[in-house]
């Protein structure tokens, strides 16, 4: 299922949208100061391209919770909020919800992406 599902994802999207944060986390990497959010770029676009079989685990300290409020209140909760709105609407047919739970993760990982890391699924 992990790989049918990241094929169907790359070619309705997934791939435009992982291209769309790399371009973004390479201008956030040109100050010293970006490095930060454009690491966190780079791991939502990793995420994007190919969100089936991966988990976000978080195990942040102090530094990452107050990166994340930073975050929230620029850009984050705008980024969450479409990925889970997209959520919600493919959820509303039976072949849509696996692809709308992706979504979900994604919004998770938009919303307090510092001190989340994504790990491959792996099954015995």
């Amino acid at each position: 299922m992990r790989i049918i599902g990241n094929l169907i994802w790359i070619v309705f999207g997934g791939l435009i949208s992982a291209i769309g944060w790399w371009i973004t986390g390479i201008f956030w990497c040109i100050t010293v100061v970006g490095i930060p959010v454009g690491i966190q770029c780079f791991k939502l676009s990793s995420i994007s391209l190919n969100p089936f079989g991966k988990e976000i685990e978080n195990d942040g300290g102090t530094v990452s919770f107050l990166l994340n409020i930073v975050w929230l209140l620029l850009s984050g909760w705008e980024l969450a909020l479409g990925n889970a709105i997209m959520g919600c609407i493919l959820c509303i047919t039976i072949i849509g919800i696996p692809f709308g739970k992706q979504f979900f993760k994604i919004a998770k990982v938009a919303l307090m992406p510092f001190g989340a890391r994504v790990v491959r699924d792996h099954y015995l």
